[in-house]
């Protein structure tokens, strides 16, 4: 350890020419190859800083130069090193070049930064009260407070790792924030709160497995930036959509060591068989637009890195509202992210991705595209064809909003599952036609491409919006902390605040409150597709009514671990929601309903409140808000692992959005049956005393109120 802490504090006396690939900083036992791309850069310099990234030991300029890849070799370089990159070229921006060796750079490839980015205008490659603006030229050097990269030692000892590899409908999705989660756990050790390390203790899994879930989707964890405007407000970017280095999990996060401490996180995860999915965003760099900084893809090749409009080139194509967007359409960006994605899967172990903003990586020149390069590259792709692929379908630009039209092999945010759900329990009328197929899986969308019902990533809320508990408690946003003068955030949220804005001590109002979020959950948990629960939803977390909590790193976002009595109700419900959709396959079916007949019997049959079924009128009734769906047990037509066709009981889901009570007669097509109520959302749990109905009785369906009955068959025991 001396010896490599002297080597990193004195200059390296020598420099061998090294290899073009790979890209990054590479460590090969002896010494440590860099490699960084740039097509119109004119020189590149490597600079080595001592220990603490404070001093710079050595300015080096990389002597070859192959296939546009700039490279040398150390060799007695090791592990633990930090470095930098000072690139040289034209400053023109109005040719889209923005060449500035005053300004330290990061590498693309960095799989670890250090430090702590303090914003200064040195950071910006022009002069920001010049009245040119970004056409002047800031001779300022950012050395001191930039970030620094680090040198890594990929070694690690994972034993017999191997992902869960959860079927897709099998999978039960938690949506959570690496330190908002873990903050105020009582029960975590305080050293380790908010950390990779705090995720992989016993208290954390426990909950997890007590919950059911069996992926976590993390927010992103990419190295990222506190942007500008928001230092300058003294506001931090909580929820990390600022990314600027696509290999380093971010340093904030971790305990001891981001790298090892992640890899540990994701070993013990998978021990206790769950997957880990990564939210990642290769839409865009926190570099921003022209007025933007210079801290590592704009210095090393703007032209090449970002998509410029092409007859004024010093302006960005925003497709993502964040000042820039990542040019796909070259084929050294479109390896960037490649190589990232394969180092998370085959270095990290990591079970699959959610793309933000994903249809910005699929646009060609202008339009999205289902052939586009990137979604082409990770279909044929051995490693990332098998990991699990979801997809934000949608972005800020014309066309963008894309859900279902995504190919085989990708899963989606269904957008349109959240915003019909929402409307139906709100109250709205004409909407159970659409309910209809978001129940169902959403054929509608994802059939017609041979996707099947798991391709429907269902959700009512995520990070982005209300938290279960806002949405059933305030119709407007409340975003004044985030000091835009509640500006942001968006403005049509299909909430209800059930009578009162706000938290209210009217115990009428809590009580309804309570039955919508059983409402919602029941929902979520007992459609087709694959489930997305955000974290603290199941325990009726708020965040104060703020729908845009992505600068609040506090207890606003934060989860909170103390419970009242209600949060405990809410969270043994969801417990038992889950558990009861792991153990029917008649909510995780991998194929869509078809509606016939199967052994004498439909697979699904849709029934109004006097037990008959829908005609296609009903259907289109404005005034409907009430609805039943018969699950056929013997109708699911699938084979188990082993060969074996599936059978399962039988259900009936009654749902009533209605405000009033409706009687609802049970169907009497199967007059042997005798029907046991197994969830009431009038109720906190499944109902005490039981509760059988026969064929033909009316069941008092009470307003706004789901009801899921289930008939056993005795044969499947």
């Amino acid at each position: 350890m001396s010896n490599m802490q002297n080597n990193i504090n004195k200059p390296f006396p020598r420099l061998w020419p090294g290899r073009p690939y790979p890209l990054g900083a590479t460590w090969d036992g002896a010494g440590v190859n860099f490699a960084l791309f740039s097509e119109h850069a004119e020189k590149v310099e490597l600079c080595v800083y001592d220990k603490k990234g404070h001093r710079e030991i050595q300015r080096i300029i990389l002597p070859e130069q192959t296939d546009r890849v700039w490279h040398g070799y150390l060799p007695e370089a090791r592990p633990g090193l930090l470095y930098g990159y000072r690139v040289y070229g034209p400053y023109k921006p109005e040719e889209g070049h923005r060449f500035n060796p005053n300004k330290l750079l990061i590498d693309p490839y960095a799989k670890d930064i250090h430090g702590k980015l303090r914003w200064s205008e040195a950071h910006f490659g022009y002069k920001i009260h010049s009245n040119r603006k970004d056409l002047s030229y800031n001779w300022s050097d950012n050395a001191r407070s930039m970030l620094k990269c680090r040198v890594i030692d990929p070694a690690f000892t994972w034993e017999d790792d191997r992902p869960p590899r959860t079927p897709w409908h099998e999978t039960i999705i938690y949506e959570l924030h690496v330190k908002g989660f873990t903050r105020l756990h009582p029960l975590v050790p305080p050293h380790l709160r908010g950390t990779y390390a705090a995720l992989a203790c016993e208290p954390v899994i426990e909950h997890f497995h007590r919950l059911g879930i069996t992926a976590i989707e993390l927010m992103p964890i990419h190295t990222f930036i506190n942007d500008h405007y928001l230092a300058e407000r003294g506001l931090n970017n909580y929820w990390g959509y600022n990314s600027i280095g696509f290999f380093a999990p971010d340093s904030r996060y971790g305990s001891s060591g981001g790298v090892n401490e992640f890899k540990t996180m994701v070993k013990t995860l998978h021990t206790a068989g769950i997957e880990v999915i990564l939210d990642v965003v290769y839409n865009h760099t926190a570099e921003g637009n022209q007025l933007g900084p210079t801290l590592s893809f704009r210095g090393i090749d703007n032209a090449v890195y970002y998509r410029l409009i092409s007859d004024d080139p010093r302006y960005y194509k925003d497709y993502t509202g964040c000042g820039n967007t990542l040019n796909l359409m070259h084929p050294r960006v479109l390896q960037l992210i490649m190589d990232s994605l394969r180092y998370w899967v085959l270095d990290m172990h990591v079970d699959g991705f959610r793309f933000d903003l994903a249809a910005a990586l699929a646009r060609g020149l202008h339009e999205v595209d289902r052939l586009n390069a990137f979604l082409d590259t990770i279909h044929q792709d051995p490693v990332l064809s098998q990991v699990k692929l979801i997809a934000e379908p949608w972005d800020l630009g014309a066309g963008g909003y894309q859900v279902g039209g995504f190919p085989v092999g990708w899963t989606e945010w269904n957008g349109k599952y959240r915003d019909v759900v929402r409307d139906y329990w709100k109250g709205e009328g004409g909407v159970i036609d659409e309910l209809g197929y978001r129940l169902t899986g959403s054929s509608d969308l994802y059939e017609h491409n041979g996707r099947r019902p798991y391709a429907s990533i269902n959700f009512i809320t995520a990070h982005d919006g209300f938290t279960l508990h806002d949405l059933v408690s305030y119709n407007q946003k409340h975003n004044e902390a985030n000091l835009e003068e509640n500006r942001d955030g968006e403005n049509h949220n299909r909430s209800w605040n059930c009578g009162a804005e706000g938290e209210t001590d009217d115990p009428e109002i809590r009580s309804l409150r309570m039955r919508q979020k059983r409402n919602f959950l029941a929902t979520l948990f007992l459609s087709q597709g694959v489930p997305m629960l955000l974290a603290g939803d199941e325990t009726g977390r708020s965040q104060q009514g703020n729908n845009n909590a992505y600068c609040q790193d506090n207890e606003i976002s934060w989860v909170d671990w103390e419970l009242s009595e209600e949060d405990r109700e809410l969270l043994n419900f969801a417990r038992t929601l889950i558990s009861l959709t792991k153990k029917h396959p008649s909510f995780r079916r991998r194929n869509f309903f078809q509606g016939h007949s199967i052994k004498g019997k439909k697979d699904i049959v849709w029934l109004n409140p006097d037990g008959k079924e829908m005609s296609e009128e009903q259907w289109q009734h404005d005034f409907a808000r009430c609805l039943g769906v018969f699950l056929a047990g013997t109708g699911i037509n699938e084979r188990d692992s082993r060969g074996h066709m599936i059978i399962d009981d039988d259900f009936l889901m009654l749902l009533n959005a209605y405000h009033e009570e409706i009687p609802f007669r049970l169907p009497d097509f199967a007059a042997e049956y005798d029907w046991k109520v197994l969830i009431d959302t009038m109720e906190c749990a499944i109902p005490p005393a039981v509760q059988q109905y026969r064929c033909g009785e009316s069941y008092p369906l009470q307003g706004r109120s789901l009801v899921l009955l289930i008939h056993e068959r005795k044969q499947i025991r």
